[in-house]
């Protein structure tokens, strides 16, 4: 989004994702350490934005453990939720991880995405919000891994107008007298949450509903002008985690000099043209 990819050693970065490279084809979140669908999803955007998804066995990534012994497809149970790992946690997180690194791999067919659908509008609440399951409270960034599953997946057409409608108040809602957005009511404003909603209000073609003037000036408040980087807001330390949610924020707003992000995907809008079977609608 800098527009500064070669600051990074694109051969150094590669290898250390292969590095986290797990036997059974999962990623860890480092070298030796137990895959995750998280750090799978992480490993899998990086080697697509370096152009390096040939340095992996896509198949042995993706393909079903109860077959092959392998990682991804097999972390699908019967009702279409995903689980994380072995441990078996279970998260509408997981689901859109699954789902977005399928996508990047064109393995979508692997996986019954019909009963995937069925299980995140499950999620969906009489508030317009999403849960982690079925039922549980609305949040911000369940919202948006919920609504960018069904983006990907080119289901969005499930969700009638006055679903989205209520979806979007509820996100809209999240913004406090600050500018700055929440997760969930009476919570304190976060940076991260600039992502988060408004990832989702793209989505849907509603970036309008909340003041964006406002939520930039948080954002910016957040910097650190001494040793770069944003933190979660004003006063506190910066670290990458906001830094990444603060610029992909930014760029949704129309930063200046800032490339576009992709809101579904969260990668630059100019490389999901190599996506294979996914229809942009927004």
């Amino acid at each position: 989004m800098l527009g500064s990819p070669e600051t990074l050693p694109r051969e150094e970065v590669i290898e250390f994702v292969l590095s986290c490279q797990h036997p059974n084809g999962g990623f860890g979140s480092h070298p030796q350490y137990d895959p995750h669908l998280l750090y799978t999803l992480s490993a899998v955007q990086i080697l697509f934005m370096e152009d390096a998804l040939d340095r992996i066995d896509i198949d042995k990534v993706a393909s079903c453990i109860i077959i092959t012994d392998l990682v991804v497809a097999s972390l699908q149970l019967e009702d279409g939720s995903f689980q994380g790992d072995q441990y078996g946690e279970i998260d509408s997180r997981f689901v859109f991880t699954a789902i977005q690194t399928l996508s990047l791999l064109d393995r979508l067919s692997l996986v019954n995405t019909d009963k995937t659908v069925e299980w995140i509008l499950r999620c969906k609440n009489f508030d317009g919000g999403f849960g982690l399951v079925p039922g549980a409270e609305s949040h911000s960034a369940q919202i948006f891994v919920c609504v960018g599953t069904l983006s990907i997946l080119n289901k969005l057409d499930l969700l009638s107008d006055e679903d989205k409608d209520t979806t979007c108040w509820w996100l809209a809602e999240r913004q406090t007298k600050s500018g700055g957005l929440n997760g969930r009511p009476e919570k304190l404003p976060d940076v991260c949450y600039s992502w988060w909603v408004l990832s989702a209000l793209a989505i849907f073609k509603r970036l309008d509903w909340i003041d964006g003037d406002k939520l930039r000036a948080f954002i910016l408040a957040a910097q650190n002008e001494d040793d770069g980087g944003i933190a979660d807001r004003e006063g506190d330390e910066a670290d990458v985690f906001h830094t990444i949610f603060g610029i992909a924020g930014l760029s949704l707003l129309g930063y200046e000099d800032l490339e576009l992000i992709d809101p579904t995907y969260c990668l630059p809008a100019k490389m999901i043209p190599r996506i294979k079977n996914f229809n942009k609608t927004y």
